[in-house]
C-alpha cells in the first residue's frame, strides 16, 4: 500500500520550525540593514560588478591608494568627483569625518541607493549633467571611461575638463596612453591600478599634476 509513505517524510518539530523561522528573519534584518543603516554600504563589491556594463571593480588596495591620493590632490575642505570610478567613491565615503565632500557619476542606476550623491551619468551625453554641478567646481575629477575606445576617452575627456577646476586622475588602458595625453594633456605615473579580478588588458593611471602615485 502506497498510502502510508508520507509517514516517513522527517517532519520538523515545532521549537526546530520557530528557531529556523528565527534565523531566516534575522537574515532578511542583516540584508535590511545593508541597504537601510549603510551597514557596510560602501564597502567594494557590496554592489556587484555587472560585466555587461563594463564593470571591474579595483582592489582593495588600489582603491585605497586611489581615494588618498584624491584627498591630498583636493586639500582641505575639497571637492572630488569620481566619473564611472565608483569603487574610488565607496574607498572615500569609507573615510567618514574626513574633510572634504564627493559625489559619483554612474550609469549604473544601483548606485542610487547613495542617495544625493549618486548623478546619473551617460558619457554618450557628457554635459548632460544636473543644475548643480557647476562647471569648474570640483578641485580633483578621478575618471575610468568604462571602454577602451576613443570615442568613450573622448566624451568621457569633456565631462571632466567641465567638472574640474585643474586636477585630473585618469584611470584606463595602457593602449590609451596617446589619446589620453591628446584629449586631457594627462602623463601615466609609476603607480599601476590592480582590480580584484585580473583584466587582460594591461591598466595605468594617468595625471596632469604633480603627483605621489
Amino acid at each position: 500500500k502506497m498510502d502510508g509513505d508520507d509517514d516517513d517524510i522527517p517532519q520538523l518539530s515545532s521549537h526546530a520550525l520557530a528557531a529556523l523561522q528565527e534565523f531566516y528573519l534575522e537574515q532578511q534584518q542583516r540584508e535590511g540593514m545593508k541597504t537601510s543603516h549603510g551597514f557596510n554600504q560602501y564597502s567594494i563589491g557590496s554592489i556587484e560588478e555587472d560585466w555587461q556594463l563594463s564593470q571591474f571593480w579595483y582592489s582593495d588596495e588600489t582603491a585605497s591608494c586611489l581615494a588618498k591620493e584624491a584627498v591630498v590632490a583636493a586639500g582641505k575642505g575639497g571637492r572630488i568627483a569620481c566619473v564611472s570610478a565608483p569603487s574610488v567613491y565607496q574607498k572615500l565615503k569609507e573615510q567618514d569625518g574626513e574633510d572634504f565632500s564627493v559625489c559619483i557619476l554612474e550609469y549604473d542606476r544601483r548606485f542610487s541607493v547613495y542617495g544625493e550623491e549618486f548623478v546619473f551619468y551617460d558619457y554618450n551625453y557628457p554635459l548632460n549633467l544636473p543644475e548643480n554641478l557647476l562647471p569648474h567646481s570640483f578641485d580633483i575629477v578621478i575618471a575610468d571611461p568604462p571602454y577602451l575606445s576613443e570615442e568613450c576617452l573622448q566624451k568621457t575627456a569633456e565631462t571632466i575638463k567641465y567638472l574640474t577646476k585643474g586636477k585630473i586622475l585618469l584611470c584606463t588602458g595602457a593602449t590609451m596612453e596617446e589619446q589620453a595625453a591628446k584629449h586631457l594633456g594627462v602623463k601615466m605615473c609609476k603607480f599601476i591600478p590592480k582590480h580584484s579580478r585580473n583584466l587582460a588588458n594591461e591598466f595605468r593611471c594617468y595625471v596632469n599634476y604633480a603627483s605621489g602615485l
